[in-house]
């Protein structure tokens, strides 16, 4: 199977090893992954900003990047989201309008294309260690995405998962949200993380790098031991 990789930007530029990671679980799997070198943003930093008119610009070159037939994975569910969610609005009624249709239809993320493409769950990963889900807004509002991470994770052989309380609730970072409003933004990630602490858990895990990141910064500020990590890199790992 042919799949597009498409890298977000919070990972191309800190955190590139998830990708590689990815990759390396796309290939186990069977997959021909191909990275278009050409790629840049999704376009939704811009869009969040209130600037649709540049943000157009920038999706329509994504358009011109993936083309084709063959499936779009990406280790973001903030960026799969907009792409499926978003692009539709911005080119209603315009004569990309199937094109954009078709490219929602083929772009997945990660952990969601390899249960529901792939019906995989077990991908013979080892991981030694207790960790907690994280549920990023993108993944669990806007595609949906609850129980694939949590499959795949509890195959992994020696990963213990335990869910902590009030898991559906927002980390706090929302993008620019966590730029305008800082000490709210901060406040919901603090929650987040004593909500996570409190299972035992050395591990916060989720689908997006951008929330890990802010978890991460709160993690660090207040000097705890807990460890964040995205779902490709708990899968690649012991193999």
């Amino acid at each position: 199977m042919d799949v597009q990789l498409f890298v977000p930007c919070f990972i191309d530029q800190l955190y590139p090893q998830t990708a590689f990671n990815m990759i390396k679980v796309l290939e186990k799997l069977g997959c021909n992954v191909h990275y278009n070198t050409n790629q840049t943003c999704c376009g939704q930093p811009a869009f969040n900003a209130g600037f649709r008119d540049d943000a157009r610009d920038v999706c329509h070159k994504f358009l011109t990047d993936f083309s084709g037939s063959g499936y779009i994975v990406s280790p973001g569910a903030s960026c799969t989201g907009f792409v499926k969610n978003y692009y539709p609005l911005l080119f209603d009624n315009s004569s990309l309008h199937n094109e954009v249709k078709d490219t929602g239809k083929r772009m997945f993320e990660f952990s969601a294309f390899l249960t529901d493409i792939l019906k995989v769950e077990d991908v013979g990963a080892e991981f030694y260690g207790k960790a907690t889900y994280h549920d990023s807004c993108a993944a669990l509002r806007e595609l949906h995405i609850k129980s694939a991470p949590r499959r795949l994770l509890n195959h992994v052989k020696g990963l213990e998962l335990v869910e902590m309380n009030d898991v559906e609730t927002c980390c706090g970072f929302g993008g620019t949200f966590a730029i305008k409003f800082e000490t709210i933004a901060v406040a919901m990630g603090d929650q987040k993380v004593v909500n996570a602490g409190n299972t035992g858990a050395g591990y916060i895990i989720s689908t997006d790098m951008s929330c890990l990141m802010h978890l991460d910064g709160v993690i660090k500020h207040k000097g705890l031991a807990i460890q964040t990590m995205h779902i490709a890199d708990v899968l690649a790992s012991g193999w």
